[in-house]
């Protein structure tokens, strides 16, 4: 059993249910937010994640800024995060931020496994 933890974070309620659901039935330890700002308090004061999940749109937030901050902080530098968005043609924009991956939206499980696998090698 794969007891890897993972943050997700999307402001699109149906998203963090299905993502979540699917990750926890892989055995995954899933914590989940609505709002980027929330993840900070969490991964500084809780066990660090494995990878962080993060939505480039979250309302009045840009994932690719969360990014950043998450890369310049000592603390979370080194936790993989992987960006997803429905906006094609954004991947580039996304490893500039420091994103380890991006996928997008929709995706398929096996795709969004395939890069946790790879991200949490």
């Amino acid at each position: 059993m794969n007891s890897k933890k993972v943050v997700i974070v999307d402001d699109d309620i149906a998203i963090l249910d299905s993502l979540g659901t699917m990750l926890d039935f892989e055995g995954f330890e899933v914590n989940t937010f609505e709002r980027g700002s929330e993840i900070f308090n969490f991964v500084e004061e809780k066990a660090k994640p494995n990878i962080i999940i993060l939505d480039m749109w979250l309302n009045g937030e840009d994932g690719r800024d969360i990014c950043k901050r998450l890369k310049e902080n000592e603390e979370t530098k080194n936790i993989p995060v992987l960006i997803m968005s429905a906006s094609r043609g954004l991947e580039h924009t996304a490893i500039l931020s420091g994103a380890n991956a991006f996928i997008s939206k929709p995706f398929e499980i096996d795709d969004i496994m395939n890069k946790l696998d790879q991200l949490t090698a």
